[in-house]
């Protein structure tokens, strides 16, 4: 059994995080019976900045890339089509609102001391771009905890406290030191960087090739 450990950097406001998961796993699907894959999080901000009142997301990313709405538009609408091929939920992904992910973070490392890392993760896009909530918000975020069925009181200790807040900025320092600057990224062993979110061919390859040489 070949043994290959991913990190991966990436945001709850990224789509394509969502979408290179979901690729990852079917990825990790195929290699299943002769590969023994551990994954882990870590905390990136597209808006570290961002307080306050959330705006409309399209025009927000119209204003941030320099291009019109109706092109952000048929860009998102390509991430519903990818999105639904891969069976997760972007149904509200043009009506969510921009907001701080810094908490959820935070909460995605305290549901990692209980082994639902990924389960806090997936419940969060799911809660982003499946129905437009605010991931800012604590209520929020506890419902995801319920959702995922953690200790919600515990959850909501965690959230009124900075517990976890120095983790997140720690690996948000970590990998802007070691080059990241876009996100998902999925580091192999430590040792190789896949940038983005690619297709789950090309996925299997780069991971057979990371196997081969631990051989």
């Amino acid at each position: 059994m070949r043994k290959v450990h991913i990190d991966i950097v990436s945001d709850i406001a990224c789509p394509w995080c969502a979408i290179g998961y979901a690729r990852l796993e079917i990825a990790m699907g195929q290699l299943a019976p002769e590969y023994e894959f551990t994954v882990r999080w870590h905390a990136f901000e597209l808006n570290p900045d961002h307080s306050g009142k959330g705006e409309p997301i399209l025009p927000a990313l119209a204003r941030k890339y320099g291009r019109s709405e109706e092109e952000m538009r048929s860009n998102q609408n390509q991430m519903m089509k990818i999105a639904k091929d891969l069976g997760i939920n972007f149904e509200k992904i043009q009506e969510r609102l921009t907001c701080n992910t810094f908490d959820a973070h935070r909460l995605v490392k305290w549901a990692g001391e209980q082994g639902q890392q990924t389960g806090m993760k997936q419940t969060l896009f799911d809660a982003y771009f499946g129905r437009a909530e605010d991931v800012s918000n604590h209520d929020t975020l506890v419902k995801c905890v319920e959702a995922l069925g953690l200790d919600s009181a515990k959850a909501r200790e965690v959230l009124e406290s900075d517990q976890y807040a120095g983790a997140v900025r720690e690996d948000e320092a970590t990998y802007q030191k070691a080059g990241v600057t876009a996100v998902p990224a999925f580091i192999i062993n430590n040792k190789y960087l896949i940038s983005g979110a690619q297709e789950p061919d090309t996925l299997v390859q780069a991971l057979q090739e990371v196997g081969a040489e631990s051989d």
